[in-house]
């Protein structure tokens, strides 16, 4: 009985590692030979050696921060017993992006994916004690902290989180004067790069970006990145919850404007929907309608543009009437020409026009070229002259029921920025419903000639609303 258990055991485990191994290839399911392995035992690139984990079925090769990877040799690579590799020493191959190798031995095979990693050493999260979050720019290797006039900037204790494997000087836990900037200092084998951190007392921030998630950091992409470059450009900005609107736990008696940026990865076409995806703008919409009634104006973009009717600076049922989500996030439509909307007529040297890359058309806003990713997510306004369906007649019947004014359209009797003028000494609010309008892509805009102009808009618009 022992044997047989013995036997049965060591059927198990067999089968448990075949079953775990194969996840890694869908394909070698059948005819398997259960007596032979198909392990990848060492591998190694320009002599740099890989580390190999053989339940994912993953190979990270680390090299220096500026190599180059174009061309890679294989100077060391083994497999288990009886085992054959698709590569062999001395191949070359373009390790700038993931390499797969095939370990086969018989009719079993496995799939190794084989990425090579630079040297990296960058601060990733940077707190002080253990509230005040820095803003990082990786661009100039900046953080900014800004805490309140009563805390001493003396001996503030930073928590700090770096890249894999990296280090940190000063340390982590450790007490610093931050009367003046001072430099951290981040190393990881070959990679070295020094942040300078600036800590700024404010107890008001005179703008602030609102949002629906506690952190920035839990924001989605779309609303992170725009966020993000909110606190990195516009001077004494924060990030703020609606709960902390709602519970008042910020001081906003110098904001001048606050920034709602509302993305979700569904179509919002009605109040209803917006109640239901935006439950914490709705229970701030009491503390968000005196900041605006006391003169604070606000930005409002994408889905938020069905704001105002919560407000009541319009009426309830009047809210954007042709909204939609072209594409989700992770799987965006690729633009093959540039996008654009046009400028109203009367309207052409509206501020928030200022200082932008021109396309082809003098009176049009470009806002990307071919082959950007973007989500087309839309909260736009259509008259009858577009769709019988609609309840404004033309442009004139829509000023009149929604109290606004066009500023621009996507294409004839399509409205896509509006504003609310002041009145009775309340803030000026300015939306942004455009399909145009985008902040997070997938694919690589930093070539874009025109998606500048998304960032050069908002700034125009956040310092328009700010009176300057």
């Amino acid at each position: 009985m022992k044997q047989i258990i013995r036997q049965f055991t060591v059927l198990f485990l067999v089968m448990a590692v075949v079953i775990t191994t194969g996840g890694c290839s869908d394909d070698n399911k059948s005819s398997l030979q259960l007596d032979k392995d198909v392990w990848l035992t060492v591998f190694e690139l320009d002599s740099y050696p890989g580390v190999i984990d053989n339940t994912t079925c993953t190979v990270v090769v680390g090299v220096p921060e500026s190599y180059n990877t174009d061309e890679m040799k294989v100077t060391a690579i083994e497999t288990s017993e009886s085992a054959v590799a698709s590569m062999r020493a001395g191949d070359v191959a373009n390790f700038s992006f993931p390499q797969t190798v095939r370990v086969t031995s018989g009719n079993t095979f496995l799939d190794y994916t084989v990425t090579v990693k630079h040297d990296e050493a960058r601060i990733t999260s940077f707190e002080l004690n253990g509230s005040y979050k820095g803003i990082i720019n990786e661009g100039n290797h900046t953080i900014l902290v800004y805490v309140p006039t009563t805390v001493k900037v003396t001996d503030l204790i930073p928590a700090i989180e770096v890249s894999e494997g990296a280090e940190v000087s000063p340390l982590s836990g450790q007490a610093v004067d931050f009367t003046n900037p001072v430099e951290f200092t981040v190393t990881c084998q070959s990679a070295k790069t020094v942040y300078t951190v600036t800590v700024i007392q404010s107890d008001s921030p005179s703008a602030v970006y609102v949002g629906l998630a506690a952190t920035i950091d839990e924001l989605n992409p779309e609303e992170k990145e725009a966020a993000n470059w909110m606190l990195r450009n516009v001077p004494n900005a924060r990030y703020v919850s609606f709960e902390e609107v709602r519970t008042n736990a910020v001081d906003l008696d110098e904001c001048k404007v606050m920034w709602w940026h509302f993305h979700v990865d569904e179509t919002i076409d009605n109040v209803d929907n917006f109640r239901n995806r935006a439950a914490d703008a709705i229970s701030a919409s009491t503390s968000m309608k005196e900041f605006y009634q006391n003169g604070g104006s606000l930005l409002l973009t994408r889905y938020a543009t069905f704001y105002p009717a919560v407000l009541g600076v319009t009426d309830e049922s009047v809210f954007p009437n042709n909204c939609w989500l072209g594409r989700a996030e992770s799987n965006p439509e690729i633009t093959t020409g540039a996008w654009s909307f046009v400028k109203q007529t009367g309207h052409e040297n509206h501020p928030i026009y200022a200082n932008l890359v021109s396309g082809a058309e003098a009176n049009r806003v470009y806002t990307c070229d071919t082959g950007y990713g973007i989500t087309n997510t839309t909260a736009q306004w259509i008259t009858k002259e577009k769709e019988d369906w609609s309840t404004y007649i033309d442009y004139n019947d829509w000023r009149t029921k929604t109290g606004a004014i066009d500023l621009a359209y996507g294409d004839p009797n399509t409205v896509v920025i509006w504003e609310f003028e002041p009145k009775d000494n309340k803030g000026r609010i300015l939306c942004i419903g455009s399909g145009c309008y985008d902040w997070y892509t997938t694919t690589d805009a930093s070539n874009d000639q025109y998606h500048g102009n998304v960032a050069t808009m908002t700034l125009n618009a956040i310092n328009y609303l700010k009176g300057e």
